[in-house]
């Protein structure tokens, strides 16, 4: 097929170019050490997420229309054809608020991206530990910089930008795994794009909210594997003026910025800026929990000696976990930061141990989560996107005492990353109960020595659970 003719797309164009000419040698060091954690981080993740209501109905419910079982889902000892298995695997990894997040560009990556890249290596065994590092890497890179594109506005307007952003960083990944041309990647990215969807709504209780992440992985490794075989996508996906990404997921063009499609592409990485989650709840609720837990350490209090807590921040986190909680289920309750406060005080942590179908209508929780007021700061608002996650806290305790405190980003975040040891200590608790310790381990170490790798088929097989 002969190549494409020179387009007015400079910035699609300026993504194929990175992913298809990224080179292993080119990745600095700092880079591969922090993907190798990122890594190690959504396998646990997903793991975890394997046992829970809404991913066994999802995989049973693919199982019985599509006999085919091509790819492992992780965790389990299921297989379904690849596309399944890499909606199953992203909706794991997404399953219980517990994976990575790209605070500026608003993406969960490690979700949208690993999935399609492993049903990738699977399908076509042989793939080094390099390879497998270079198509993450490259995966990891555009996600976030389109939401940075795009800016609060997109998730303020209603959009998930895990659901929408995320078949580009899907697309990228897959289409390095199956090293793209340029011209094919163009392709990959546009029909991964034309496939975006995902509406806020589902916060509020719905188990769809899961399955978005999954459903953008499938969707960019549609788009790669159909640009390879020739099919053609939207060639100016962001730029289009009339149906182009962009014009179409925000109010107006001055609400978008295009430049930070390309802005350092290559030579400033964003993986870095990918943080990773301690608390088992949407990151936007991390900061305020850092917070009243710091105070907690400085003057401790009991939940019956609060008055009232109010959050200051921006009003993408007032609209998106400032609503007045009732138990509408799991999700709502994850994603509820009035919820996820009295849960700390309550309980101590707010990991996965505290978020059971009891716990989650329980009336103590939802009286204490009535005193917890979320209201918009302007001045954090007008920072944009880089401090969509700040928060001033006050607590006024019964006693007339007023505590405060703020935090511009939460514990595990780019300025404050969580030590190796952390994460492999995260990744342990995730898995004890899902795997026996001897492949629990191996697991951990052969993704820790993904770059020593000849082969990762051997990695890939203890993904699955006998």
């Amino acid at each position: 097929m002969a190549p494409h003719a020179a387009s007015d797309a400079p910035y699609t164009d300026g993504i194929a170019a990175f992913v298809s000419g990224l080179r292993y040698e080119d990745i600095p060091g700092e880079v591969l050490e922090r993907v190798k954690l990122l890594i190690l981080d959504s396998f646990g993740c997903a793991i975890y997420a394997a046992r829970l209501p809404w991913s066994t109905i999802l995989r049973d419910t693919l199982a019985a229309v599509d006999s085919s079982r091509g790819a492992a889902v992780w965790g389990t000892s299921q297989r379904l054809s690849a596309p399944h298995a890499a909606l199953a695997n992203g909706t794991q990894v997404q399953g219980f608020e517990l994976d990575d997040v790209h605070a500026a560009g608003v993406l969960h990556v490690g979700a949208v991206t690993l999935p399609a890249i492993i049903t990738i290596y699977e399908q076509r065994p042989g793939a080094s530990g390099a390879d497998f590092l270079r198509s993450a890497v490259a995966g990891y890179e555009i996600g976030p910089r389109v939401g940075m594109c795009m800016g609060p506005e997109h998730i303020g307007q209603g959009w998930h930008s895990g659901a929408t952003v995320g078949v580009f960083s899907a697309a990228a990944g897959a289409a390095a795994a199956l090293k793209l041309s340029r011209d094919q990647t163009v392709d990959a990215l546009g029909i991964a794009g034309t496939q975006a969807a995902g509406l806020m709504a589902a916060q509020y209780g719905a188990m769809v909210k899961r399955m978005h992440a999954g459903r953008a992985s499938q969707s960019g490794l549609y788009g790669a594997l159909l640009a390879e075989s020739g099919f053609t996508g939207i060639r100016d996906v962001f730029e289009s003026e009339y149906g182009g990404f962009c014009t179409t997921f925000s109010r107006s063009q001055d609400r978008f910025r295009l430049p930070a499609l390309t802005a350092g592409l290559g030579t400033e990485f964003e993986l870095m800026n990918v943080s990773l989650k301690f608390y088992s709840c949407v990151a936007s609720n991390h900061t305020t929990l850092n917070v009243i837990s710091d105070l907690l350490g400085d003057r401790p209090f009991a939940a019956d000696d609060v008055e009232r807590i109010t959050v200051h921040g921006s009003q993408v986190t007032v609209d998106h976990v400032g609503w007045a909680y009732r138990p509408q289920g799991m999700t709502a309750a994850q994603l509820n930061l009035p919820f996820c406060v009295a849960t700390l005080l309550l309980e101590g942590d707010v990991f996965v141990a505290q978020f059971t179908d009891e716990s989650i209508a329980s009336a103590g929780r939802m009286a204490l989560a009535d005193r917890v007021t979320v209201v918009e700061d302007p001045a954090i608002t007008a920072k944009g996107s880089p401090s969509r996650h700040e928060v001033r806290v006050e607590i006024e305790l019964r006693d007339g005492t007023v505590l405060t405190g703020e935090r511009r980003t939460a514990r595990g975040s780019a300025t404050s990353f969580a030590s190796a040891d952390a994460v492999v200590d995260k990744f342990a608790k995730l898995t004890d109960d899902a795997m026996p310790r001897t492949q629990r381990d191996e697991l951990c170490e052969r993704t820790l020595a993904l770059d020593k790798a000849d082969d990762v088929g051997a990695l890939l097989g203890l993904l699955a659970v006998e």
